[in-house]
């Protein structure tokens, strides 16, 4: 039996705020934006090229917003995904990753060591890491 991660619920304050953030800013696509009642609003988005989505809405998590931690997208070219991000008007971090000392450091580290952080506008927070060719 498979068992797939498809949809991850991310707690947010102003879920039209949230929609706009990650659909205009990060480039997801928008699946669903459901009305199901007064207390119910599912917004589901997926980033382009991913098999899961996230849903953001109004009586479907009871999380805090802001308390989602180390999201992580893996993409071909960190450069070229953080270029996007900023582009669209998103916080990103520079290009980063972990040298031999284990500290943070800015630039390209080699395979699987080339990272880029940002946050939702509730401080939800992402990593972008760029996976090696082939």
């Amino acid at each position: 039996m498979d068992w797939k991660l498809e949809v991850i619920v991310i707690p947010v304050s102003d879920v039209d705020r949230a929609k706009e953030f990650y659909a205009e800013r990060c480039g997801f696509v928008v699946d669903v934006d459901h009305q199901a009642n007064e207390n119910t609003r599912i917004v589901q988005m997926t980033p382009p090229g991913s098999g899961c989505s996230i849903a953001v809405g109004t009586g479907i998590v009871k999380g805090e917003p802001g308390t989602v931690k180390g999201l992580q997208l893996v993409v071909s070219d960190i450069e070229k995904a953080r270029a996007q991000l900023v582009e669209r008007g998103v916080d990103a971090s520079p290009v980063r990753h972990v040298g031999e000392d284990g500290q943070w450091s800015d630039g390209h580290g080699g395979d699987w060591n080339a990272f880029v952080f940002f946050d939702d506008p509730d401080g939800n927070s992402w990593a972008v890491q760029e996976r090696p060719a082939g």
